[in-house]
């Protein structure tokens, strides 16, 4: 396999394969190498879907080799170390591969070792995640029979920042739907000050939250599992402490052990894990303080290697990580790298934060977030073909874009290169 190539990309993940497929749409001729040692790509955001027996889990899967773009040089190998001065890239099987350009989008990894008690458990018993195994997600939640339902989120950044109280309100609504509503306290306990950022969605979750009866638990972190017991201690944080965004509580018994550790009983728990950026970045000359690709937010260009660029979950961008957020990210990479090539320039694009949170708010009901860096409401003006006009509220239409329309445009648009 050849050493060097004109373009590198880390990542067979939404992010680098969208940006392959984009760059040879634009030009057939580009050289590019893409390191990705998976065998399977998976449909990520179906999973909530999964958990909750609203979608085939086996649709969420497709391999790698069908996707990769013809024309892109499949590197199947783990990254592990950079050399920017040298413009290189180390892998696992001991091999380096030299660049011109560079695209890092490895996505971020799993680190349940930062709640205490967790990777023992995960995915065991009455445990949980969509973000692990979904499937497992289902097998809990049609085998409770009433008690305490927690749902609950780490400090960290996560993937789909919302996709644990989507998870929520999909079980609350399944409780009602068969019975179990009066033998059942639906929790939804994590760190943050509102429910959501963008005022006009914030307003629709909360009347989600007081048609369920959830018990909105704020400033609530989790710090460890007691599995034999059943119980899950939070401690309390101050917003600064957390990246999540949450607000309002209400009234649940619980055990108060001092002023700032909560143990509550579960019968079923599901949170998101902690999440990081994988080691080989978070141990490389890249990134900033807080473990990410140091890029400019606009540009997504590294801020002290002009040819290397970061796109998707480990990028260190202040908005969410989200697919949405990558498909608005992509054309900018891929414009500033051609133009690169063309002009030793980048282009005068620039992205502004764009991400989109699809919140499922029930079996057949959903709500659209999208946003930018100033949390302000950018509805997509394509909404309206399907007469959506207030994409803030509930509607039965945005769940069929959920799970009927966004799949089929992952799989035929966005994964081909085409900008949608």
């Amino acid at each position: 396999m050849k050493k060097s190539y004109q373009i590198l990309i880390i990542g067979g993940g939404t992010a680098g394969i969208m940006t392959a497929a984009q760059l040879l749409k634009a030009n057939s001729k580009l050289d590019i190498g893409l390191i990705e040692p998976a065998d399977t790509h998976y449909y990520q955001p179906a999973w909530t879907l999964v958990g909750a027996n609203a979608y085939d889990y086996d649709k969420t899967a497709r391999p790698m080799k069908d996707l990769i773009p013809k024309g892109v040089i499949w590197i199947k190998d783990f990254a592990e170390k950079f050399d920017p001065e040298n413009n290189a890239v180390s892998t696992r099987d001991g091999s380096t591969y030299s660049y011109d350009y560079l695209v890092v989008a490895p996505g971020l990894v799993m680190a349940p070792e930062l709640i205490e008690g967790l990777p023992e458990v995960l995915g065991k018993g009455n445990v949980c995640s969509n973000y692990t195994n979904s499937k497992h997600t289902w097998e809990v939640l049609k085998n409770f029979k009433g008690g305490n339902a927690i749902f609950t989120q780490p400090i960290t950044p996560i993937k789909c920042g919302g996709a644990p109280q989507k998870t929520a309100y999909l079980s609350a609504d399944y409780f009602r739907k068969n019975g179990l509503a009066d033998k059942t306290n639906v929790v939804f306990a994590t760190p943050g000050t509102v429910i959501f950022g963008v005022p006009a969605i914030a307003k629709t979750l909360m009347e989600v939250i007081h048609r369920y009866g959830i018990h909105f638990k704020p400033f609530y972190a989790p710090v460890k599992i007691d599995a034999d017991n059943q119980q899950v201690t939070f401690k309390s944080v101050h917003p600064e402490e957390n990246m999540c965004v949450v607000n309002e509580g209400n009234v649940l018994k619980e055990e108060m052990q001092g002023s700032s550790s909560i143990v509550m009983p579960y019968d079923m728990l599901h949170l998101a894990p902690p999440q990081k950026a994988p080691d080989f970045i978070r141990n490389s000359p890249l990134v900033n303080e807080a473990g990410w690709l140091s890029v400019n937010i606009e540009t997504l260009q590294h801020t002290e290697y002009p040819n290397i660029f970061s796109l998707g979950d480990v990028a260190g961008l202040p908005t969410a990580k989200t697919g949405a957020a990558i498909r608005k990210q992509a054309p900018i990479v891929v414009a500033n790298l051609l133009e690169l090539i063309k002009s030793e320039q980048i282009t005068g694009m620039k992205y502004n934060g764009y991400s989109s949170c699809p919140l499922v708010t029930g079996y057949g009901k959903m709500v659209l977030a999208e946003f930018d860096y100033k949390q302000n409401l950018l509805p997509d003006p394509q909404l309206k073909k399907m007469l959506i006009f207030d994409s803030y509220k509930e509607h039965w239409r945005l769940w069929i874009l959920k799970k009927y329309m966004l799949p089929y445009l992952y799989w035929n648009k966005m994964m081909k290169g085409e900008v949608v």
